[in-house]
């Protein structure tokens, strides 16, 4: 591999204006397409095989004229009994006939007629019918039925629109280029060089913009959720300019080391590019994993992320070498460049000694006497962190966690404050048979057994779809959409209404398809868990032919995991600290936070442990001790993981502090918190500690499993014995 990249990497500099060409024609034309292409984002999270996607699917068949987004206005009339009088029966039936207008809507049922009224007659809900889809409805549709209620309140009620239909798609603002900012800081720190760092940003943003230009291009062929474009963005910033940083990086050295251009970029890309390959791989091949949940959204996501990772790769190792081969020396700060310049004046001067003076290898030292306590210091914190993951809690996210400001959290409010909880998540009880004459017969009893289960407080009265074979009941909880007890309730309800004969029962409602939800991915887990550790397992006997690598990395994730799980428990959930991160209201994690943060960590997390333990296996190889070597591979690679790593907190910190979404909040400070605690706390503290408790015997495989992996040569080892044999290699 290391050859193969050398090769690539020589022959991207040589040919470096028809490699920038070629990417630009890319950017362009698939930003052309996503302008034309570009489908709707959908906020639907559809579960296939769930009892609860099944309920939807049959009222979607049977009841055509209600297929299409819901809305509630909530209303508070100024006083008691404010609704039935004649001035307030007169303000319900304007507001039922200003949403009656707006653009879209098929019905609006005055309250005072469906009885949706609060019994002191002060607050309704008039419900609204869309003929459209959420997904398809227009901004301006949502537009103008916020507005309905506006002469209302200018004489003294309170209303708030709210439902499916304002579910919007988040919008990734200008305020996120703050993380971008940081990032471009950290580079030109650790370069010294604004051309360095510049050319590394610039390298960066062109694989997002391809890569997001890709995706948006695709929208119109496959469903993807809202989350989806901003997952993928996130990581495809983050992994860009890390691995275009470490490239850059190894080049500068080898610029250092008196190499020319080509021949620098040669030797960066063929041995950093392999660790950016194969670390970009392992973060492909995780999220690309998730599709073996068989949840589609979740597919969708993974796929996403990986695509434009993917490209992200495929962007260092060829149009990051064309970048430097304009860039030439100026990569290197003054200081760096003028000693450079001595050294190519006078042959004859020797290469500056390497300066081991540094962090990195001050750090090393400490860690490597101190190793024993470290590890146990390390492993006793991050198990102090992890303790709030004992309560973590998974739902599909209610708009009583929405921003206080927020119109879906006005209404949510308004409504819990007339109603109770119950009403804002309310059950749909589906009731369906091969004969109508059944299904009108068994309605009593299916009612009856919900009346009866502790914690409903109303059934409401059936309604039948056109041909009789299929029968709706709403059922109102005591208790709000996320509360643990609304979950016993579906689950007793389901109990309750099993032995019915002749029909078939089914629950659903956002509520139950949210609960339905959380324990599909919530049983995935584990064997997705035990997938991903595999996996890096194998992975990583491959790369660095050793046993006792790959389990020490695979526990490290683990210790990751647990501790990022704990704190964002502690932090979303249980509410410590929240406002830090602008959080108005703490409550259950999004369902599939927990999978897909194993997912990306996973990849992440590999990267670090390649990036440092390949250089302590390149010195061991080398002929280094076991110990030098992991106090060498600290000392070249501190520097840079820690640029990196502080890059993807930037990045990531960026959705947190400047997106409202508590969905997005929740992944972003997930992932910036997973990223400091692999990076900084187990593989630039406890895994030097590990490797050099272990000595050699980290390196150790059986002859027979030797025998039988494949080499694929990531640290460069026979690249290097051919090039110092004057063998020459083409490009």
């Amino acid at each position: 591999m290391a050859t193969l990249l050398y090769r690539l990497g020589r022959a991207s500099l040589r040919r470096r204006r028809l490699v920038v060409a070629v990417w630009l024609v890319v950017l362009v034309g698939l930003g052309l397409a996503a302008a034309t292409l570009r489908g709707p984002m959908s906020s639907n999270l559809s579960m296939p095989g769930t009892e609860s996607q099944r309920a939807i699917d049959l009222l979607a068949e049977q009841f055509p004229a209600a297929s299409g987004a819901t809305g509630t206005i909530a209303v508070k009339a100024p006083g008691e009994g404010g609704l039935a009088s004649p001035e307030g029966q007169a303000v319900v039936q304007g507001l039922v006939d200003e949403a009656s207008q707006v653009p879209g809507v098929v019905a609006a049922v005055n309250p005072l007629q469906a009885g949706a009224v609060s019994p002191d007659g002060r607050y309704g809900l008039v419900q609204v019918q869309f003929a459209d889809r959420a997904d398809s409805i227009t901004d301006e549709q949502r537009e103008a039925y916020g507005k309905v209620g506006a002469a209302a309140e200018a004489q003294g009620w309170e209303v708030a629109p709210g439902g499916e239909v304002l579910a919007a798609v988040p919008e990734v603002g200008s305020t996120e280029a703050l993380g971008v900012l940081v990032a471009a800081v950290v580079l030109v720190i650790t370069f010294g060089s604004l051309v360095a760092a510049g050319m590394t940003m610039l390298n960066a943003l062109i694989g997002v913009g391809v890569g997001m230009a890709g995706l948006y291009a695709l929208s119109n062929v496959f469903e993807m959720t809202d989350v989806t474009p901003i997952l993928a963005l996130m990581l495809g910033l983050a992994v860009g300019i890390d691995y275009s940083l470490f490239i850059t990086s190894r080049h500068r050295q080898n610029l250092l080391e008196g190499l020319e251009p080509d021949e620098a970029v040669g030797r960066a890309v063929g041995t950093a590019g392999s660790a950016v390959v194969f670390a970009g791989a392992t973060v492909v091949i995780a999220l690309a994993g998730l599709s073996v949940v068989g949840i589609p959204f979740l597919s969708a996501m993974g796929l996403a992320a990986a695509g434009t990772v993917t490209v992200a790769v495929l962007v260092a190792i060829t149009l990051q070498p064309a970048l430097l081969g304009f860039a030439g020396h100026r990569v290197l700060s003054r200081k760096q460049r003028a000693a450079v310049a001595g050294q190519a004046g006078d042959p004859a001067r020797a290469v500056p000694a390497e300066d081991r003076t540094t962090f990195g290898f001050r750090w090393a030292h400490w860690i490597t006497r101190l190793r024993i306590p470290v590890i146990l210091v390390g492993l006793i914190g991050l198990g102090a962190l992890a303790l709030p993951a004992q309560d973590m809690r998974l739902a599909l996210p209610d708009d009583r966690t929405a921003p206080v400001d927020s119109p879906a959290r006005a209404n949510n409010d308004l409504i819990r404050e007339g109603f109770g909880p119950g009403f804002t998540g309310r059950l749909a009880v589906v009731v369906t048979g091969d004969q109508p004459q059944a299904v009108q017969a068994s309605i009593p009893q299916v009612s009856q057994a919900i009346q009866g289960t502790g914690g409903v407080i109303a059934v409401a009265p059936a309604q039948f779809s056109p041909s009789g074979n299929t029968a709706l009941l709403a059922v109102i909880p005591q208790a709000g959409p996320t509360d643990p007890a609304t979950e016993d309730l579906v689950h007793d309800i389901r109990a309750a209404v099993a032995d019915v004969n002749q029909v078939d029962v089914l629950l659903t409602g956002v509520t139950a398809v949210g609960i339905d939800v959380s324990e599909k991915l919530a049983d995935a887990m584990p064997v997705y868990l035990v997938l991903v550790v595999g996996l890096s397992i194998l992975l990583l006997m491959l790369v660095f032919r050793s046993i006792l690598v790959p389990v020490k990395a695979a526990l490290g994730f683990l210790l990751t995991v647990a501790a990022t799980f704990g704190i964002t428990v502690a932090v979303f959930q249980e509410g410590t600290l929240a406002g830090l991160v602008g959080l108005d209201t703490p409550g259950p994690l999004i369902s599939f936070l927990p999978i897909l943060l194993i997912g990306i960590l996973f990849g992440l997390a590999m990267d670090y442990e390649v990036f440092l333990v390949s250089r302590m296996r390149e010195d061991f190889v080398h002929g280094d001790t076991a110990q030098q070597a992991t106090i060498n591979g600290m000392g070249h690679g501190a520097r840079v993981v820690t640029a990196a790593a502080l890059i993807m907190i930037a990045v990531f910190g960026g959705f947190v502090f400047f997106l409202e979404d508590p969905v997005i909040k929740s992944i972003g400070f997930a992932l910036a918190i997973g990223v400091a605690i692999d990076a900084f706390v187990v593989r630039m503290t406890i895994v030097p500690a590990v490797m050099s408790l272990l000595g050699k015997k980290a390196w150790w495989l059986p002859r027979w499993l030797d025998r039988i992996t494949p080499n694929v040569d990531i640290e460069g080892e026979k690249l290097r014995a051919q090039l110092d044999e004057h063998t020459p290699v083409r490009a």
